[in-house]
C-alpha cells in the first residue's frame, strides 16, 4: 500500500529526475529560469591573455574563442566550451556568416547562418535563420541591432527581448573602458552557448 507521502515522493523523484535528463549539454546552459550575465574579456586570469573568454558571476571561464589564420576564401572562429571542447565553427564570408555544430563543415552540421542588412559607422543589423526549409519565405528567426564598437547589441526574436550586451559602465565614471563587456541572457529557449557564438558574429559585424 503507497500512502501519499509515499506518492508525493516518487512524484517528487520522478520531477527531479526529469529536470537532470533535460540539462543541455554545453557548460553553463540549460533551462533558464532567470536571467544570467557572462562577462567578455580578452583580460580574463582563467584564459590566455588576448583570447576573447566569457566567465561568470564567480570568474569561472565558460566559453573561449579561437580564432584561426585567415583563410584567402573566408575566416574561420571555433567557439570552444570551458573544457576545451569544440561547440561551433564560425565561418564568415563577404557580409554573411555560417555556423556549425562541432568542427564541422557540412549541410548536415549546418545550425544557422546570418546575413548583414545593415552597416553603418555607428550601427549594425543582422539577420539569423536556422538550418532547415523555411516555407513561404518566411521571415528571419532572430535580429542582432547595435553597435559593435561600443560592445552594444539586442538580439530580438519577433519583439522578445532575447539577450542583451554592454559596456561595463560605473557611476561617475568619465571613461568607459571597452576592454570588458557583459551580455545578459533572458529567461527562453536559446542555448547560452548559441547566444554566444551570435554575439561573436556581432562583434565582426562591421567588418
Amino acid at each position: 500500500m503507497i500512502t501519499m507521502d509515499g506518492k508525493r515522493e516518487e512524484e517528487v523523484d520522478k520531477t527531479n529526475m526529469e529536470l537532470e535528463t533535460s540539462e543541455s549539454s554545453y557548460p553553463g546552459s540549460g533551462s533558464l529560469h532567470i536571467p544570467i550575465d557572462l562577462f567578455g574579456s580578452k583580460k580574463h586570469a582563467g584564459a590566455p591573455r588576448g583570447v576573447l573568454a566569457f566567465a561568470d558571476a564567480l570568474g569561472n571561464i565558460l566559453f573561449t574563442v579561437n580564432r584561426h589564420p585567415p583563410n584567402r576564401n573566408y575566416k574561420k572562429k571555433l567557439l570552444l566550451d570551458a573544457s576545451g571542447n569544440i561547440i561551433f565553427s564560425i565561418y564568415r564570408h563577404e557580409g554573411s556568416w555560417k555556423c556549425y555544430k562541432g568542427n564541422g563543415d557540412g549541410d548536415k552540421d549546418l545550425v544557422f547562418r546570418v546575413e548583414r542588412t545593415l552597416k553603418t559607422l555607428t550601427r549594425v543589423e543582422l539577420e539569423v535563420f536556422f538550418d532547415g526549409e523555411r516555407p513561404n519565405n518566411e521571415g528571419c528567426d532572430l535580429k542582432l541591432r547595435g553597435s559593435p564598437f561600443q560592445r552594444s547589441c539586442s538580439i530580438y526574436k519577433d519583439t522578445d527581448l532575447v539577450a542583451q550586451a554592454s559596456l561595463m559602465y560605473k557611476l561617475h565614471q568619465l571613461y568607459v573602458s571597452r576592454g570588458k563587456f557583459c551580455l545578459t541572457i533572458f529567461p527562453g529557449t536559446l542555448d547560452n552557448a548559441l547566444v554566444v557564438a551570435l554575439f561573436v558574429i556581432f562583434l565582426n559585424g562591421r567588418k
